[in-house]
């Protein structure tokens, strides 16, 4: 008996994916989509809890935690996947809106229809933008009105641009007025917000740069010191305590007696490799926000940060282990 997987979901997530594959323009359907999200998310978890469990010798809880993260992981990949592909599409669009709308504009001059104007306009450098203006013509013919087929142009695209654009032309079919000046303003007022944001974007740069060090340097070096200072604490306390051991006596106060330290190195290790990966991927994020607005775009760079932040890390360790190797032979 074959499973239909968008059974197992309720309505609104597939409608919800659905508009997602849509946007991304994958000619997937939500049922594929949900087969490999479902059965691969399931081969991960259990591949690599039988990993961490027999190969790496790890109890049930640390197989179940890892066989979970890496499901989740995919889970998420895939997500991050789709809504690079809206995004970029969406950039797509904009960044070639006021040509489109330029030519459009030039076709309504020389007397042609508004919707033979906009199929016309559609250039073949326009991509997957032209493809999707060519079913205005079908829509048309099928009975669908000019107002709805523009609408659903711009609900193709997560694009404000977009859509206040063809809000704009529906206004103007609806009220009347001059769509000809209306198209070639809304152009010039394109180009202009493009300027400008380009313009704030290289006032930000600064704070980018500042959040690249303070992530991939600042913090991986900070642990790397801080992990070693703690070996060393550890090392002087077990000498202590060989030298004392029926403990130390108290300092006049009973509750100003000293004791070590309660995390040992190796777990202050582990959460610092956890903590850098963390820090790195997240300043990806905050970087992508601050230089184009939008947080999915920083997915491209979460991979390539963490490696940074963890060989930082790594390479700090070695270096302070150095620095340091003879307070911690003495202690």
């Amino acid at each position: 008996m074959e499973i239909t997987f968008e059974r197992l979901v309720s309505r609104d997530v597939a409608g919800f994916l659905s508009n997602e594959l849509d946007l991304a323009g994958v000619k997937t359907s939500v049922e594929k989509f949900l087969r490999l999200s479902i059965l691969g998310g399931l081969a991960l978890l259990i591949g690599v809890s039988f990993l961490i469990l027999i190969v790496m010798k790890q109890n049930a809880g640390i197989a179940a935690i890892g066989g979970i993260g890496a499901a989740v992981a995919l889970e998420f990949g895939l997500y991050a996947m789709l809504e690079l592909k809206i995004d970029k599409r969406r950039v797509f669009v904009e960044s070639i809106l006021p040509d489109y709308l330029q030519l459009a504009a030039a076709n309504i001059r020389s007397g042609i229809a508004l919707d033979k104007a906009l199929v016309q306009a559609a250039r073949p450098e326009f991509k997957f933008f032209s493809e999707d203006v060519k079913q205005i013509s079908k829509q048309l013919y099928a009975g669908e009105t000019m107002q709805n087929t523009l609408s659903l142009l711009a609900k193709r695209y997560r694009s404000l641009q977009l859509q206040r654009t063809m809000r704009m032309i529906i206004e103007s079919l609806r009220y009347g007025g001059g769509i000809t000046d209306i198209l070639n303003q809304i152009a010039k007022d394109l180009r202009t917000q493009s300027t400008i944001q380009k313009e704030i974007s290289g006032q930000l740069l600064l704070y980018s740069i500042f959040i690249a060090f303070a992530a991939l340097i600042g913090a991986p070096a900070l642990y790397a010191l801080t992990n070693k200072m703690i070996g060393v604490t550890d090392k002087i306390w077990s000498g202590i305590l060989a030298q004392n051991p029926h403990g130390l006596p108290s300092t006049g106060l009973s509750f100003l007696k000293p004791s070590p330290p309660k995390i040992t190195p190796a777990e202050y290790y582990d959460f610092s490799i956890v903590a850098v990966a963390i820090i790195s991927a997240l300043a990806s994020f905050i970087m992508s926000v601050i230089s184009s607005g939008s947080v999915m775009r920083g997915a491209r760079f979460v991979l390539p940060f963490m490696l940074i932040g963890l060989t930082v890390f790594f390479l700090g360790s070695i270096i302070i282990g150095a620095l340091f190797s003879g307070i911690g032979t003495a202690g």
